[in-house]
């Protein structure tokens, strides 16, 4: 494995107050996205000033795919390295396994402040296995003022997206800025690819790939025409670049002031409103467009949680750092800085997290009602519908594959490996 986890800083000593029992050192991973390793360096290091412990902060790829193999290969071995892990919310059902339950630490009143549905996800076999820390949905980030200077609205729809880029990308390439695209997105071969291409074809109502009776569903006409128009912006409004863009390489286009459009987390939202950004005040996020006048916005859901290492030889200490990190001073602190949409449903109306995040509340339907991949039908087989999916996908995008035929090959693989819906 090229990348591996690895430390990446370690907590100032705390001493322990005379009488008090020894501190303990928790190992949190963190993520590496945006204002992500930042955020969570601050907030594990007030817990441990409160507390009187120690944490170290490890850091791992930024492709969620190969973490979860880093992941995997650790928890198999019954490694202690980590005691609290960053799960994915496609993560539970593969990993709830090596996890504690999180019940006898954290009180129901404080659980039942998260979403439902987010509870409902990290609950295996009965027991909680991770904690909601952020919630996601992709959104759609446009220059406001580009698209009013060219009398432009926002996009409904991806044909008027498609249109919209076009022209204001052509228009301004002739004013001067050769660097001008219509859209980025994330097409890289990875795991937020499945992310974008399910939005793709969840908005033409061509379903999530399995459905939750597990039967395999990609091949059909409306997927077909998801991935067609998909394709046709890639080298018309879209660089070939995007063929190897994660969510970094997207941002670092449009928020350079070099995209019209651009598909994203709402973590990007802070980065592009920073002091030394130069798209400072003048973007805008909207619900991503339709697939057509009769189809629907759709943002595929992402989000990432907290969970404690059964090997963890701090059990209780990780547990408490969990519920500090998930609660809700935490969460709104970090949705003020950082964008990162919270669990609890009660900030959604917190003035001060509105004025950090204005599209929080006009946004909330994306974010309580967000597409979810099959991870919880297909178990521990999502990692490779996930990558044969995603594989067919980016060879559609790229030119080497049609859609028709991708998805008719994509269909017999993934029904081959169901047995028939039993996964």
């Amino acid at each position: 494995m090229r990348h591996v986890l690895f430390a990446m800083s370690v907590a100032t000593t705390l001493a322990v107050p005379t009488g008090a029992s020894a501190a303990e050192t928790v190992a949190i991973s963190c993520g590496t996205v945006g204002k992500e390793f930042e955020l969570c360096k601050q907030g594990s290091e007030a817990w441990a000033k409160k507390t009187g412990n120690e944490v170290k902060l490890v850091s791992g790829p930024t492709d969620a795919s190969e973490q979860l193999t880093v992941f995997q290969q650790q928890l198999s071995a019954g490694s202690s390295d980590i005691d609290v892990f960053r799960v994915d919310i496609i993560w539970p059902g593969i990993l709830g396994a090596h996890f504690i339950d999180l019940k006898p630490y954290i009180s129901d009143d404080v659980v039942q402040q998260h979403f439902p549905a987010i509870v409902k996800n990290n609950t295996v076999d009965g027991k909680l296995v991770a904690m909601p820390w952020f919630t996601d949905a992709g959104v759609l980030y446009y220059r406001s003022d580009l698209l009013e200077k060219h009398g432009q609205k926002a996009p409904t729809t991806w044909e008027e997206l498609a249109a919209t880029a076009k022209l204001v990308q052509d228009a301004e390439r002739k004013a001067g800025n050769n660097k001008m695209v219509g859209f980025v997105f994330e097409a890289k071969a990875a795991e937020t690819l499945t992310c974008n291409a399910l939005e793709w074809i969840d908005s033409f109502g061509g379903g999530s790939i399995v459905a939750d009776d597990g039967k395999v569903t990609i091949d059909n006409p409306k997927a077909v025409k998801a991935l067609q128009t998909a394709a046709s912006w890639i080298g018309t409004i879209s660089p070939q670049g995007v063929l190897n863009y994660e969510e970094e390489g997207a941002r670092g286009v449009f928020q350079s002031g070099n995209a019209v459009f651009m598909r994203n987390w709402p973590y990007a939202w802070a980065l592009s409103q920073a002091p030394d950004s130069p798209v400072k005040g003048k973007v805008a996020v909207v619900a991503l467009p339709k697939g057509g006048a009769d189809g629907k916005s759709s943002g595929t859901l992402g989000g990432w949680n907290l969970a404690v290492s059964k090997y963890s030889k701090h059990q209780k200490a990780a547990a408490d750092l969990v519920k500090y990190l998930t609660s809700s001073e935490e969460q709104k602190r970090r949705a003020i800085q950082g964008s990162f949409n919270p669990t609890i449903t009660s900030l959604y109306k917190d003035p001060e997290v509105l004025k950090a995040n204005p599209f929080f509340g006009t946004l909330l339907d994306t974010f309580t009602n967000a597409v979810a991949r099959p991870a919880k039908v297909t178990g521990a087989k999502y990692s490779r519908v996930s990558s044969d999916f995603r594989n067919a996908v980016h060879s559609v995008l790229s030119g080497s594959g049609k859609p028709e035929e991708k998805l008719k090959d994509l269909q017999k693989k993934l029904t081959s490996m169901s047995k028939k819906g039993k996964w």
